[in-house]
């Protein structure tokens, strides 16, 4: 009987500290806000977009012929370029371009119009990386399985988790010039989704493709730095975060250049097995 009792005095210990924590570790002011009151909602969309992406999607495509989705995609695409050239334009009116320091920059947890207007721009991003959850749902309704990559789906289901985490306890500061550099590169990125759905007659115009894997490997480099940096002086920011952001952007780093690498570098499989063949190693 004593077992029982152990077990459920450990949970009641986890419970108690979890909401110890929430409560005092988490930012009032965006505790009511959309998605943020607890990880619940966003764990249960996280759940079902991957069960959509591994299992449903899939399956329910299996027989059916691809989407058309050529118009809402122009739409969507279209709409993440604005969304995100307003998410630049709040994080630099918030903080970055108007006093934010790049060494150090601590959360101001204050009703000041600034700090609370940059909790928003916070909340924006987090709510754009859930809009972006799309982009795999297209990816499956299109029958375009071979783009749903362990990189794709990683990236998309971490990043709701990071910005909500950032939404909960640190609307502000060091760490959110990520969302700065990432939105601005998103409206490069939409950018080109954008004119590749409106058709192949538009594909002489996007020779910068890789360049643009490029820039997103750029963006990783300076999201490492500016991060671990913090480690190495006196700031009032929490290592923890700057060592998961920092440690989240390497990987990242290494993500995008093994596909940088595997699709610009290696040379293509078509002219290899030409190869093989004109030396008689058929394969």
């Amino acid at each position: 009987m004593k077992v029982p009792i152990n077990i459920s005095l450990d949970y009641m210990d986890y419970i108690n500290y979890y909401t110890y924590f929430l409560e005092t570790k988490s930012d009032p002011r965006t505790s009511k806000w959309f998605l943020i009151g607890s990880p619940g909602p966003l764990l249960t969309i996280l759940a079902t977009y991957l069960y959509f992406c591994f299992y449903a999607g899939p399956r329910y495509m299996k027989d059916r012929k691809p989407f058309d989705l050529k118009n809402t995609i122009i739409v969507y695409n279209g709409f993440q370029v604005i969304f995100s050239i307003i998410l630049v334009y709040e994080g630099l009116v918030s903080g970055w371009g108007t006093g934010y320091s790049f060494v150090c920059q601590p959360v101001d947890y204050s009703d000041d119009p600034k700090a609370v207007r940059m909790a928003q721009a916070v909340w924006l991003y987090f709510i754009c990386k859930i809009i972006e959850l799309l982009d795999t749902v297209f990816f499956v309704l299109r029958k375009k399985m071979n783009q749903v990559t362990f990189l794709h789906l990683y990236h998309h289901s971490m990043m709701p988790i990071c910005s909500w985490i950032g939404v909960k306890f640190l609307p502000g500061g060091h760490g959110t010039l990520l969302g700065l550099i990432n939105s601005f590169i998103h409206i490069i990125m939409y950018s080109y989704y954008f004119v590749s759905s409106m058709g192949p007659q538009y594909q002489k115009y996007l020779w910068w493709k890789k360049h643009l894997t490029a820039m997103q490997m750029i963006q990783f480099c300076i999201i490492f730095f500016h991060n671990i940096q913090v480690l190495f002086r006196q700031c009032d920011y929490p290592k923890i975060i700057v060592i998961l952001l920092g440690t989240q952007a390497l990987l990242f780093f290494f993500l995008f250049g093994n596909f940088y690498h595997k699709t610009y570098m290696k040379p293509p499989k078509t002219s290899e097995n030409n190869i093989n063949v004109q030396n008689g190693k058929a394969k």
